[in-house]
């Protein structure tokens, strides 16, 4: 199924003409002697689906080592900086009927973690369209000393709490309507950094 991934297959049937044209190559790849469609349907319907997502975390620890980024950053920046957004996928309702999300449309939501400095995504999760997407929020596992940049969407206290908890930091935008007074700042021109009491 891994290799199915990795080289884009459309369907099992697809990935069985695949594995096929390489028959000679099925004893190394640990695959034994028959393959057929039947046998990768039951692998699929029997296997932890949290391998795929295991292996994927891993893949994606890898690549953030090797990769170079162009973003300019600025280098006093110890934490690892992550942007935070959702975004909601329209999908066909005769196809996907179980992501039923109006009476005439089907949806699903993905709110997704980004590197900054690498531009790989750490993490994605799926969501029914209907569910709001500061819930996204609680799928996180928050690493400290991380920034976490969100748009105003995001502003809600207990979660904002949740990534204090964490010794990591969060960058929003504030809400038009906000109520908030200024508690203290840091000199002008040593940081724009403010705390603030709600």
């Amino acid at each position: 199924m891994m290799f199915g991934q990795f080289s884009n297959r459309d369907s099992l049937r697809d990935l069985l003409v695949c594995l096929t044209a390489h028959k000679t190559k099925h004893y190394h790849l640990g695959f034994g002697k028959n393959i057929s469609r039947s046998n990768l349907a039951e692998a699929n319907e029997k296997r932890d689906c949290q391998i795929f997502e295991m292996y994927a975390y891993e893949l994606i620890a890898e690549a953030q080592k090797v990769c170079v980024s162009n973003v300019d950053f600025d280098k006093s920046i110890t934490g690892i900086v992550y942007t935070f957004d959702s975004t909601t996928i329209d999908l066909c309702l005769n196809v996907f009927w179980w992501a039923s999300f109006r009476r005439a449309k089907a949806a699903i939501k993905l709110p997704t973690l980004l590197d900054v400095r690498t531009a790989i995504p750490v993490f994605m999760h799926t969501t029914p369209a209907s569910i709001h997407d500061v819930n996204g929020l609680d799928f996180i596992t928050y690493e400290p000393g991380g920034y976490y940049i969100m748009d105003r969407g995001y502003i809600n206290f207990d979660r904002m709490a949740t990534i204090d908890k964490h010794d990591s930091y969060f960058v929003m935008r504030l809400k038009v309507n906000l109520s908030f007074i200024r508690v203290s700042a840091e000199e002008p021109g040593e940081s724009n950094i403010m705390t603030m009491k709600f």
